[in-house]
């Protein structure tokens, strides 16, 4: 508990004006104004930016809001493109096409030295286990997923440091470890599922979502050892992106109807904020280091995607209770 040593009331604290440095959720007492306060979120929203030169589903995505990359994907009919495209916040350029296009895939790290391994192709071996790492200019395959899988979910730092989790794979619960040389398998999740997303880093990860035989709101974290169930989403469903760390994380998209819808994650619960303008699947195609840089990419409505969003986050305001 809180000392409450020299507050008056015992419960709120008296200020001559505002606090200097309030915390979201503080209340306090203004003594010059006679209100009581408090420090609240403002709504964050979803901005469009300029459309991705090629539209596309199940793609892969890293990266901020101002310096993203996106890569491979599906495109009707039964084509895989290898497009590479990067993000400077303003448009996209098309530079060099990873090795092996596939869709179904995920990915971690920044822009600049990203990784992704896994995915589905429509020839030859159809479901993929080759990893590929990037270095800012080119895409170079590198040591395989010791289980090939697509649908999966992953979380990361860079190319040096991530985790993949679920995926088409029976029983869908495998969990893989990248040391930045080869992946070892590690500690499966609870529930195995696919269709899963993912956000932060490879010893403290959460995994959420997914379809098994219904579309889930299951959440797990990852404490660099092993799973354990933690709150579930507000709305269950399968095909969404996620971005940021474990104790500031978000979750948007998923199947339209009802794809637009985003939650922020902060460390214990789920809350729903702002929709996306355009709602789509976006199977685990976000991008953002934290809550506050967050891009949506691409994706799938009737058809494959074009539209590009990106996430301002909720502004911090100081509020007054009518205490009449």
């Amino acid at each position: 508990m809180t000392d409450y040593k020299g507050i008056h009331g015992g419960k709120v604290q008296n200020f001559s004006t505002n606090p200097p440095a309030p915390i979201l959720g503080q209340v306090w007492y203004n003594e010059t104004t006679r209100t009581l306060n408090y420090l609240a979120a403002a709504a964050g929203a979803w901005a469009t930016g300029n459309n991705v030169n090629t539209a596309r589903r199940d793609l892969g995505g890293t990266g901020i809001k101002t310096a993203a990359l996106i890569w491979s994907g599906y495109v009707t009919p039964n084509t895989n493109v290898a497009n590479t495209e990067s993000y400077n916040g303003t448009s996209w350029t098309e530079v060099n096409d990873v090795n092996t296009a596939r869709n179904g895939i995920w990915g971690a790290g920044p822009s600049t030295s990203s990784i992704f391994a896994g995915g589905y192709t429509h020839s030859g071996t159809a479901t993929k286990d080759e990893t590929e790492i990037w270095d800012g200019t080119n895409w170079t395959e590198t040591a395989d997923l010791n289980t090939g899988r697509y649908s999966l979910g992953g979380a990361g730092t860079d190319n040096e440091a991530a985790l993949c989790f679920g995926g088409t794979v029976s029983p869908k619960a495998q969990t893989e470890s990248w040391n930045g040389s080869s992946w070892t398998e590690v500690n499966d999740l609870n529930t195995g599922r696919h269709a899963i997303t993912g956000f932060g880093t490879e010893t403290s990860a959460l995994a959420t979502s997914g379809d098994g035989d219904t579309p889930r709101a299951l959440v797990e974290t990852w404490n660099g050892t092993s799973w354990t169930e933690t709150t579930d989403l507000n709305t269950g469903r399968a095909g969404i992106a996620s971005c940021g760390t474990v104790p500031s994380g978000m979750v948007f998209g998923g199947p339209v109807p009802g794809g637009g819808k985003t939650e922020l994650w902060n460390g214990s619960s789920w809350t729903e904020v702002a929709d996306l303008s355009t709602a789509r699947e976006l199977e685990d195609a976000g991008a953002g280091a934290s809550s506050t840089s967050a891009l949506a990419s691409a994706g799938y409505i009737t058809t494959e995607s074009a539209a590009t969003e990106e996430w301002t986050d909720p502004v911090l305001v100081t509020r007054s209770v009518d205490t009449d």
